[in-house]
């Protein structure tokens, strides 16, 4: 019996196997080779006469002061806007999540519902929003109050980062908050606790996952974004992503491109990194 049983185990690892294999080929098309040439083009450069030259001057250029100005850009702007998508979102998760059973996904499918359109045509709405003769300028001067235009300033960049990504910071955290084991929250009121204290002491700290999972969906795409900072930006605020699509799209330099590309992408792991290891460390926190 035990034999048979071994044997229906091993015939299901391998059709499990077998399913994995189109997966694994889409990712090695994909995934693998594209990260292979972008490592190889950041450590050559073409010689004059046509040959290929390893070099390390590709990453040299790329921690040039100038371009060390669009990192130091990109990493603030989209720090504000991570801290500013959690400011707004906290709250709108916790209302969702402790709205009626029967209005919950009704609330989340209202919140998500723009995620349905274009990415560019969304960016594109703030546009005539935040135009000289835009939505906003006319409200303004409704009220009698001067119109100043915020289109193609740092401001309109972060307002665009801010309504593109604010449902990848709400989703996770409403998600935590579902998980939250109310008997929990009981058991701090009826030991005296109040509102607040419940709220500090027991429903964010175990709402932590949820918030490091939106910072991190929201804080990549915030750095490597280049359609918003084109679009509200008007090539006046560049950021990396921005200086990166310029390398391969109008320099035609994909080697100083891919380094910065490479750099970019250490730096995103080690802030994964060092938010995972935040992560576990208020998980065994919260364990103890």
């Amino acid at each position: 019996m035990k034999k048979i049983r071994n044997r229906a185990n091993t015939i299901v690892e391998q059709k499990e196997t077998r399913l994995a294999y189109p997966y694994a080929l889409w990712s090695l098309i994909f995934i693998v080779v594209p990260l292979i040439l972008i490592v190889y083009y950041s450590f050559t450069r073409k010689t004059d006469d046509g040959g290929i030259l390893f070099t390390l001057e590709n990453y040299r250029q790329a921690f040039d002061p100038l371009f060390l100005k669009v990192f130091t850009r990109s990493f603030v702007l989209a720090g504000i806007a991570t801290f500013l998508c959690v400011i707004i979102g906290y709250p709108v998760a916790y209302i969702i999540s402790k709205a009626k059973i029967s209005r919950r996904d009704s609330l989340i499918l209202l919140f998500i519902l723009p995620m349905w359109m274009n990415f560019l045509l969304r960016t594109y709405a703030w546009i005539a929003i935040l135009g000289k003769n835009g939505l906003l300028n006319s409200l303004l001067g409704f009220f009698g109050l001067t119109p100043n235009s915020i289109l193609y300033t740092s401001a309109a960049v972060l307002l665009g980062m801010i309504y593109n990504f604010l449902p990848y910071m709400v989703l996770p955290i409403y998600t935590s908050l579902q998980k939250l084991d109310e008997d929990l929250v009981n058991a701090a009121r009826d030991l005296g606790a109040n509102t607040v204290t419940v709220f500090r002491k027991v429903i964010f700290p175990l709402s932590i996952p949820g918030v490091m999972s939106g910072v991190t969906m929201v804080f990549m795409p915030c750095v490597t974004t280049f359609a918003i900072s084109r679009l509200l930006g008007g090539g006046k605020t560049m950021l990396v992503g921005d200086l990166i699509e310029q390398q391969f799209t109008t320099v035609g330099d994909w080697n100083l491109g891919s380094s910065i590309s490479m750099v970019m992408m250490v730096i995103i792991l080690i802030s994964m990194a060092f938010m995972n290891k935040v992560d576990k460390d208020e998980r065994q926190g919260g364990k103890v």
